[in-house]
């Protein structure tokens, strides 16, 4: 277990780091139905992340560097069920800021998070440490085109995966549907919350058009942006 002096030392170092690549800001994100907080760091400003997005060939925008409500949704039902995730393997596909892996490391999951970009998962470290003092292992994935080691990651295969807000585009729903596949254990569990974006909802529907079994709820704010006011976010819980 990560001491609070431990916990310090690592989330100062990784402050440092990450202050050399961009101005950080800290916004405070309230889980409405939890009654927690966390302090969140993230970008200040995207025009770097956009340069960079431009030069990737993936073209992978950095989608990461927001608080959504579907990762403060997420993060909500995890504490909220706490008690299926103690002592659990569990796999976070899209890692984001952290919201809801502080949230699924605050259940007492042995978590693992997964993200195509290097800074969402140095980013994520940081604000779990500094919220829960204890951070996830991490691995940098591209889901398209899934490596070695992430599969190596999934033996023995994982019962709960969770993810908020991975899909934005329609190229996403078949690599991401065959990844949870192999990812996730026979009688396991995928949580998708997601804000009733046309690609998540394909993703859903393909996914019951092929046997999956759908519990959905629904989740209101508030949200931490008033832009987000009116954002229902949906959390699933697909099985086999």
């Amino acid at each position: 277990m990560t001491t609070p002096s431990a916990a310090f030392r690592a989330s100062a170092h990784l402050l440092t780091r990450l202050s050399h690549k961009f101005r950080l800001i800290e916004q405070a994100v309230p889980l409405p139905h939890s009654g927690v907080t966390y302090e969140i760091f993230q970008p200040a400003t995207f025009d770097r992340l956009l340069t960079a997005a431009a030069q990737d060939p993936e073209q992978q925008l950095p989608y990461w560097a927001t608080i959504w409500p579907s990762g403060i949704a997420l993060g909500d039902a995890v504490l909220q069920q706490h008690r299926q995730f103690a002592g659990q393997r569990v796999l976070e596909l899209g890692s984001g800021l952290g919201v809801t892996a502080a949230a699924a490391l605050a259940a007492g999951a042995q978590l693992y998070v997964t993200d195509y970009s290097p800074e969402t998962l140095l980013l994520c470290q940081l604000n779990t440490l500094r919220n829960v003092g204890l951070q996830p292992q991490t691995l940098r994935i591209n889901w398209r085109q899934p490596s070695q080691a992430l599969l190596a990651l999934a033996t023995p295969r994982f019962p709960i995966i969770l993810a908020a807000d991975v899909l934005y585009e329609k190229r996403d729903v078949q690599p991401l549907l065959a990844l949870v596949d192999q990812l996730l254990a026979p009688d396991g569990v995928l949580w998708l919350a997601e804000p009733g974006r046309p690609p998540a909802l394909h993703f859903v529907e393909t996914a019951v058009s092929s046997g999956w079994r759908d519990s959905p709820t629904q989740h209101a704010g508030p949200w931490p942006d008033p832009q987000d006011e009116d954002v229902i976010v949906n959390v699933h819980r697909l099985r086999r």
